[in-house]
């Protein structure tokens, strides 16, 4: 009988490059080593040799980055999506597609189970098993970290050393990091403890804001129905403007965050990400809004945010409500067209200038000077009915208190 195939999402990191002989030792079978290419650029290019020789039968290495930026990227910055307020989804966006991937590559390879190398404690775990299940409910999910006797990185690497498999971390430097398009994340070793500020050494993408230019970098961003399509006036594909604003924002010293989030799973975390474009992307874009979206559109849709960032956070993706949320953020985009001024210096990235043909912003009712547009004796009249429940519920009072 042929051996079972099992389909590994692999990145050439520490967890992947051991899972491939851990797989083979514990379950007699073949390993096809899956790399998805969201952004990671140079990390991809020993794999293909790495993988089979630590005994992977085959490797695809699929490039994601089109897919990426338009079916994930660009959505959620259209929804305004931020995970308590700071964190951009730059890992949480990047597994769907990459799942997706393995689920077809699992079809097409006659493959019975995918393997992941998410820890028991994060959150991937849920983001890649989600949507296997949403997209082949009877594919076998093999996660490693919920089954070996391995403990910790340390633990890793030692497993490593002893089947003469080089990896990219050391026990000096442990740290976890996530590369894509988006962003680079940091997580583990001194982090932990979350009084430690980041060394200055560990940023790989933003220049330290202290270290940035002691001038301001101006640029223009170009809107249509919410989707980013120029830089300064070059029309730009997707990959092409996401590359080009990493490499503007980073100069500057913007992008870099560094928060506690609360995982899915149920502890928090410390995390430092490195995400420019997409710092830069979600101000031009929510400063866009503010003069294209009604009030009531723009408030509601601040809730929507909120949700959708959960949804993506939590691996949610494929589901029903995420399409719906989708579709209501499609409809509130039709008007989501015009330019963005920036403002970037050394850290803070500033909206100075806004302009769309479908502004609602109308300088001749905002004006503090005379205007033949605005009878300010109406507002009188709209503050008796708008204070009408307050005034109501003051004389209940005051009658309560006579009645004493």
């Amino acid at each position: 009988m042929a051996k079972r195939k099992i389909v590994l999402a692999y990145s050439g990191g520490l967890d992947t490059s051991i899972i491939i002989p851990w797989l083979k030792e514990n379950y007699d079978c073949e390993v096809i080593a899956v790399a998805g290419d969201v952004g990671q650029g140079e990390e991809l290019s020993p794999l293909q040799e790495k993988a089979i020789k630590t005994g992977a039968s085959a490797i695809y290495i699929e490039d994601l980055r089109k897919e990426f930026v338009e079916d994930f990227i660009f959505p959620t910055i259209k929804a305004g999506a931020i995970y308590e307020g700071k964190y951009l989804l730059g890992t949480s966006f990047a597994r769907p597609i990459i799942a997706k991937r393995l689920v077809e590559i699992a079809e097409r390879e006659g493959a019975d189970a995918i393997c992941h190398g998410a820890t028991g404690k994060g959150n991937d775990q849920v983001r890649f098993e989600l949507t296997i299940k949403a997209l082949n409910p009877h594919l076998q999910i093999i996660a490693p970290w919920r089954i070996w006797d391995i403990k910790s990185r340390e633990e890793e690497i030692d497993y490593a050393k002893a089947r003469g498999i080089d990896v990219p971390v050391t026990k000096k430097r442990p740290y976890s990091m996530d590369r894509n398009l988006w962003h680079l994340s940091h997580e583990g070793h001194d982090l932990e403890d979350p009084w430690n500020e980041p060394k200055n050494d560990l940023y790989m993408i933003c220049v330290p804001p202290e270290e940035a230019p002691d001038t301001p970098t101006y640029l223009e961003i170009e809107f249509d129905k919410g989707i980013p399509v120029a830089v300064d006036g070059e029309k730009l594909d997707g990959i092409s403007l996401i590359e080009k604003l990493n490499q503007m924002a980073a100069a500057n010293g913007v992008g870099i965050c560094d928060m506690v989030e609360n995982r899915l799973v149920g502890m928090k975390s410390r995390g430092v990400y490195e995400t420019p474009a997409g710092t830069v992307l979600y101000a031009a874009h929510a400063a866009l809004e503010s003069i294209t979206l009604d009030r009531d559109t723009q408030h509601y849709k601040q809730d929507v945010a909120n949700r959708f960032a959960e949804l993506v956070y939590y691996g949610q993706w494929y589901t029903p409500l995420r399409e719906a949320l989708s579709a209501f953020v499609d409809s509130t985009q039709q008007t989501v067209t015009g330019k963005v001024r920036m403002k970037l210096y050394k850290g803070n990235c500033t909206a100075v200038g806004i302009a769309s043909p479908y502004s609602l912003y109308n300088e001749e009712f905002a004006t503090f000077g005379e205007d033949a547009v605005y009878d300010q004796k109406d507002s009188a009249g709209f503050i008796n009915l708008f204070g009408l429940p307050m005034t109501v519920n003051a004389l209940m009072k005051e009658s309560l208190k006579k009645g004493k």
